[in-house]
């Protein structure tokens, strides 16, 4: 996503973040996890699929997962904002859940 533009919307306690990318077209996520990370903090973004029913266990791609990483800045308003990680930044969040998903199977 090049635009971080961002609407958030709560549904049924869910968090979900549309995303608008350069051309208008909008992306659904939901946040699934906030991930610490010294002292800034990174959002897990899992996209919402309009499809879920689809679920035929062919190779059609269905079941890949559009997952993104996000940076949470506040913006002059002090309103959240997601923004791109550093590729420093994105390894440091990459391996930060991989240490939180190791404790969980422990």
């Amino acid at each position: 996503m090049v635009d971080k533009e961002k609407e958030v919307i709560d549904e049924q306690d869910e968090l979900v973040v549309v995303m608008t990318d350069e051309e208008g077209n909008e992306f659904y996520y939901r946040e699934e996890l906030i991930i610490p990370v010294g002292d800034k903090k990174f959002a897990l973004l899992v996209g919402i699929n309009e499809d879920e029913e689809h679920d035929c266990g062919c190779d059609c791609g269905c079941d890949d997962e559009d997952v993104f990483i996000a940076r949470i800045d506040l913006d002059e308003n002090g309103e959240e904002v997601y923004v791109d990680p550093t590729d420093e930044e994105f390894e440091e969040v990459q391996k930060a859940y991989d240490e939180l998903m190791a404790e969980e199977e422990e």
